[in-house]
């Protein structure tokens, strides 16, 4: 039995499908802003500031392992319904908040910890959405590409596990954007047509590789040929990459090259 915290975007469907597909049991806490897996009978709505009854839940359905999937936001805190251990973690939470989304859920993990509840990783059910290292497409990465990428390298590893970046645009020596809260899209429509940098999305240092993994999929290859990038750089089995076939058939044909490290 897994416990499923699901949230938005299409990865938490693809978990979800890989798992039913295994014939795996599992329940769901739905942690979506519009409540999109209602419809499945193993799913349940329970606030965030009800740790009492999701923890009653978990161990009800005598799980003893969950994994995060797909983005779950800040809750609203002031209209939160408090359970006695909702009470006694909240003040935690909202702390976390502070610093971000990602801290929000490292402080559940924390929360599930400390009732031995065992989180494991978001890919735990799908290897396949991550690669190992290597070079996907006909395009390779020149040297200027290669001082680009060990720019790249050296800024993730500055910075500190709750920082928003996960993504960076560099050409030669210079970064010419960072991802902040609003995502990769946002900071890519930033940049000027031909910008003829390269995206870099690799895990923060010491960042907590069982949730909140950088992820790519095909509109961020439409996006980069819009964009003029010369190629997409990712973490080998520290990424997740959906759709890619139909990825690396894109980065392809517009000669974007894909290089895991």
């Amino acid at each position: 039995m897994i416990g499923l915290f699901l949230g938005d975007t299409d990865f938490s469907e693809i978990v979800l499908k890989k798992i039913k597909k295994l014939k795996v049991k599992y329940f769901i806490i739905d942690f979506s802003k519009k409540n999109k897996f209602k419809r499945d009978k193993h799913s349940f709505r329970i606030s965030v500031g009800k740790f009492g009854t999701i923890i009653n839940l978990i161990k009800q359905k005598k799980c003893k392992r969950v994994l995060f999937a797909g983005k779950i936001a800040k809750p609203n805190f002031s209209s939160l319904r408090l359970d006695l251990k909702g009470i006694y973690y909240i003040p935690s939470v909202i702390r976390a908040a502070k610093i971000g989304d990602a801290a929000i859920i490292k402080s559940i993990i924390k929360i599930l910890n400390n009732e031995g509840i065992k989180v494991i990783s978001s890919i735990f059910y799908n290897p396949e959405l991550s690669l190992n290292k290597g070079s996907y497409t006909q395009t390779k990465p020149n040297k200027q590409d290669l001082i680009s990428i060990k720019k790249g390298k050296f800024f993730f590893n500055k910075t500190k596990s709750l920082d928003h970046i996960q993504a960076l645009v560099v050409k030669g020596d210079k970064i010419l954007a960072k991802e902040g809260k609003e995502g990769t899209k946002k900071m890519l429509s930033q940049l000027k047509k031909n910008s003829d940098g390269i995206l870099i999305k690799l895990p923060k240092k010491k960042q907590d590789l069982r949730m909140d993994l950088p992820t790519i999929g095909l509109q961020t290859f439409k996006d980069a040929k819009k964009f003029g990038l010369r190629g997409v750089v990712l973490q080998s089995k520290k990424n997740i990459f959906l759709d890619k076939n139909e990825c690396i058939k894109f980065a392809n044909k517009n000669k974007i090259f894909i290089n895991i490290i």
